[in-house]
């Protein structure tokens, strides 16, 4: 009895840290957000929005950085998504289990966890130098593109792994190839999973400041190609608030980065909810 007293009593002092820990976070990060809002909410306006940074960013709006975030967010998109989906196919459905896939595993899951700088840094000698790419909203994608790899092909891993195997079975054994297997029963299964990895890698480029400023550039204005350099909106806060151009605009612009992954965020969430919804009809 004294065995069982003393257990739920350590599992009631467990779950109260547990408990206090997850409500200290969510109070920091509505501190954070609640500061940032404030101080940023009244500085923005749809002149903001529409209207060329001038003097380096200290006046004027955020439009052409907000079109150079689309720019590289959507090619590292159409780069990685159908790299880090194919590979994690081929992982899991082609690949046989030995030392040599241990090896890939072990090299994808490390890659995930290098700082930026370190990919920012390769993007500048080899796409911006050795290629010739120069500064370039390419360059800032392609980079971003092997930076975001490893989560999507380790996310998408995972949830073709969750597949049940009966699913397989079946349609091989009603006469379907394993490629059509793959895409007719695999990849819209596991769709959900691989969506999150997508979220996260689209998460992770448009706060990205290091690996952009080194490949990208910092360039004001609308790049009218892929060749031309860019400024992101991470690059354009990092540079306001590092140099102190403008206070205001530096808060406004972090808004306007918070709305964005919010928005990101919700779309795909609704995505893949309907996903859910018309698998179960």
């Amino acid at each position: 009895m004294n065995n069982i007293n003393s257990s739920r009593n350590k599992e009631k002092i467990a779950f109260a840290l547990l408990w206090g820990f997850s409500v200290m976070t969510i109070i920091i990060l509505v501190l954070i957000l609640a500061n940032i809002i404030i101080n940023g909410i009244s500085h923005l306006s749809l002149g903001f929005l529409l209207e060329e940074p001038r003097k380096m960013g200290k006046a004027g709006g955020i439009f052409s950085v907000i079109v150079s975030t689309f720019y590289i967010v959507a090619l590292s998109t159409v780069f990685a998504a159908p790299l880090g989906v194919g590979a994690s196919v081929y992982l899991t459905e082609y690949a046989k289990e030995g030392i040599m896939l241990k090896i890939i595993r072990f090299g994808t899951e490390s890659l995930a966890g290098i700082p930026s700088i370190i990919y920012g840094l390769f993007g500048y000698s080899f796409f911006v130098v050795y290629l010739n790419l120069k500064y370039s909203i390419l360059s800032g994608a392609l980079t971003l593109t092997l930076m975001i790899l490893p989560t999507i092909v380790r996310t998408s891993e995972e949830a073709i792994k969750a597949v049940p195997k009966s699913y397989r079975e079946g349609s091989l054994a009603l006469g379907a190839t394993k490629l059509q297997t793959i895409r007719k029963i695999i990849i819209p299964t596991a769709m959900p999973g691989i969506l999150t990895g997508l979220i996260l890698g689209v998460g992770r480029v448009i706060g990205e400041s290091a690996a952009v400023i080194y490949t990208a550039g910092s360039s004001l204005g609308i790049p009218h190609s892929i060749f031309r350099p860019g400024r992101t909106l991470s690059v354009h806060l990092y540079t306001l608030a590092s140099e102190g151009l403008s206070r205001e605009n530096t808060y406004a612009t972090a808004v306007v980065l918070i709305i964005l992954v919010f928005i990101i965020n919700f779309v795909a969430n609704r995505l893949i909810k309907n996903i859910f919804i018309a698998k179960r009809r």
